[in-house]
């Protein structure tokens, strides 16, 4: 059992932190590509046993459909990126920018938006019909984008130090790839200190990370709540990166409690130093109303029960607050598919600490709840008032707890209404997610449309998907609205991923098909993706997993048969 005390724990990790720094600076751009390689090759390597503890620590079920969830937002989404990420150090080894080849285009605002997905012929086979682009700044040319686009790796000898990254407990690809970007973005080396939760996972972390560990950027370590507070104060770190909760991110940089209470209101923080943090916060779900079949009705609220229950809940973009047209004459029938959806996706526990408190203080308002079947935790709020300071509004419950507020109105004007709710009374600006059949799309106007997008202040929006696509897609950004200042941080500060290393992304806008293959072919949308395999309803989400994990790893062919075969089983 080792004897040193905290300080001196904290001093050995500082002094090993800074020795990486000096180690990084002299990386060429090759040697970093090379190091992703290897790491791609360990996480393939890892993959199963990383599912494996993921699927003990959640509660669930070996082989059963919610396993997919484990293979699809760990070693899928972490190899994803990676290998994208390899690609722009590729492309600036060979002395060009990040951004040749991608298509740059005007948007609203004086803004211009970078096409990031789809990028490859893999990209349109395997998301097919689904889009990305990040939107960048008010004011930033498309000159200036491909100019400055490359942040750290632009002089990868001029490191800027070292960083304290404290991972999250909720999804586990979400350690690793904050600790890539602080790497390879910021430039710094890199203290990953995992969260309790994930604190199994260390040997498969310190697996995947053996290159990186071996030449001294990356520590990888578990630790309890006095080490990391020491590591945060210490001299020896620049920067703090964090994925958590608000109350967290004030406790850090305030202080705790009362204390931090008076500091923030004196405007004295406790630390000084920068930190970055993705926080999540209530995102809305913008259902619009208009003429859909039942096979649509039926389709869409499994689309939103997935944003809800993927996870049990226990996501910083999971949907939080569905908005419904109280004129839309299909309202009904569409809360009776939802409340369908919500019920019969597959069992399984609210796994996340402190779920039930959390459960309990939702079901304890004024407001009515439904306990829904499927597990005992799954509640609606079926009737939050949009004109009072409901909890759902303000708090993120971090578990099964979906609820509903009515606007009037329909089409540009019920959005319009819509996005100026989720804008003025929902905390938070990471995700917001609309719902809109291709015809009431048409019927608005694409530039008006894009008019109503610009308005909406959060920092991945999900047209027809699921925000948590932004954050599968590696070029794509992750994080806030830009804007927020400590004293009022919501959902944080900086972005993560960005595999084209932007440097002032504002946004990403994400597109899906409105139904899936063969009715999309009916509703003008061409894809060719069947249900997707991180809805929760999915049969085949475990077997489409792995397989996607496999070939991410291995681009070939040969594996594209594999994938499509399971997926359209789903």
């Amino acid at each position: 059992m080792s004897t040193q005390t905290i300080p001196q724990r904290a001093d050995e990790i500082a002094s090993a932190a800074r020795a990486g720094a000096r180690a990084w600076s002299g990386v060429s751009l090759a040697g970093r590509r090379a190091l992703l390689q290897q790491f791609v090759g360990l996480v393939d390597e890892h993959a199963a046993e990383w599912v494996r503890i993921a699927t003990d620590i959640k509660g669930l079920t070996p082989g059963t459909p919610p396993v997919g969830e484990e293979w699809i937002s760990g070693p899928w989404a972490t190899l994803y990126y990676a290998g994208h990420l390899a690609q722009t150090l590729a492309t600036m080894e060979q002395g060009g920018a990040p951004t040749d080849g991608f298509d740059i285009r005007p948007v609203p605002g004086d803004r211009v938006a970078v096409e990031v997905l789809p990028h490859s012929v893999w990209d349109r086979l395997l998301l097919s019909g689904f889009s990305a682009e990040v939107w960048c700044e008010p004011g930033v040319s498309a000159d200036e984008v491909r100019a400055t686009a490359g942040l750290g790796l632009c002089e990868p000898e001029a490191v800027r130090g070292t960083c304290v990254v404290l991972g999250a407990g909720n999804i586990f690809s979400i350690a690793p790839l904050d600790a890539l970007y602080v790497l390879y973005a910021d430039n710094r080396s890199v203290a990953l200190k995992l969260n309790p939760v994930t604190d199994r996972l260390l040997p498969v972390f310190e697996a995947i990370f053996a290159p990186f560990i071996e030449l001294g950027v990356v520590q990888v370590f578990t630790s309890d709540l006095e080490l990391g507070s020491a590591l945060i104060a210490h001299d020896g770190f620049d920067a703090v990166h964090m994925t958590g909760s608000e109350a967290t991110h004030d406790a850090i940089v305030w202080g705790p409690g009362a204390e931090g209470a008076a500091n923030k209101a004196a405007g004295t923080p406790l630390m000084r130093k920068p930190i970055t943090s993705e926080l999540g916060g209530v995102a809305p779900v913008i259902v619009t109303p208009g003429r859909w079949s039942k096979r649509d009705l039926e389709f869409q609220a499994r689309h939103v029960a997935t944003m809800r229950l993927h996870n049990s809940g226990a996501n910083c973009v999971a949907g939080q607050v569905v908005v419904v047209s109280k004129d839309w004459k299909q309202k009904d029938d569409f809360l009776a598919a939802l409340r369908r959806a919500l019920a019969d996706a597959p069992v399984r526990p609210a796994w996340y600490p402190g779920s039930g408190p959390r459960i309990d203080a939702a079901r304890s308002g004024a407001t009515p709840f439904e306990a829904l079947g499927g597990t005992p935790e799954r509640t609606l709020l079926p009737a939050l008032d949009p004109f009072e300071d409901e909890a759902a509004y303000s708090t993120e419950f971090f578990g099964p707890v979906l609820g509903v507020t009515e606007l009037s109105g329909s089409g540009a004007n019920f959005l319009a209404q819509a996005i100026a709710f989720a804008n003025d009374r929902l905390r938070g600006t990471l995700g917001a997610n609309i719902v809109i059949h291709p015809r009431d799309l048409e019927a608005v106007g694409a530039d008006r449309f894009e008019q109503l997008l610009a308005g909406l202040r959060y920092g991945t929006i999900a047209v027809n998907a699921w925000t948590a696509v932004g954050y599968l897609s590696p070029f794509a950004t992750w994080g806030a609205f830009p804007g927020h200042t400590p004293d009022d941080i919501q959902s944080g500060h900086g972005v993560v991923h960005n595999g084209l290393l932007l440097a002032r992304p504002e946004r990403t806008v994400v597109r899906g098909p409105f139904r899936p293959f063969p009715r999309s072919w009916a509703s003008g949308s061409p894809a060719l993706t069947p249900v997707p395999p991180w809805f929760v309803h999915n049969r085949t989400a475990a077997t489409t997993g792995e397989r996607l994990v496999r070939f991410a790893a291995a681009p070939r062919w040969r594996k594209l048969p594999g994938v499509f075969a399971s997926a359209l089983r789903g």
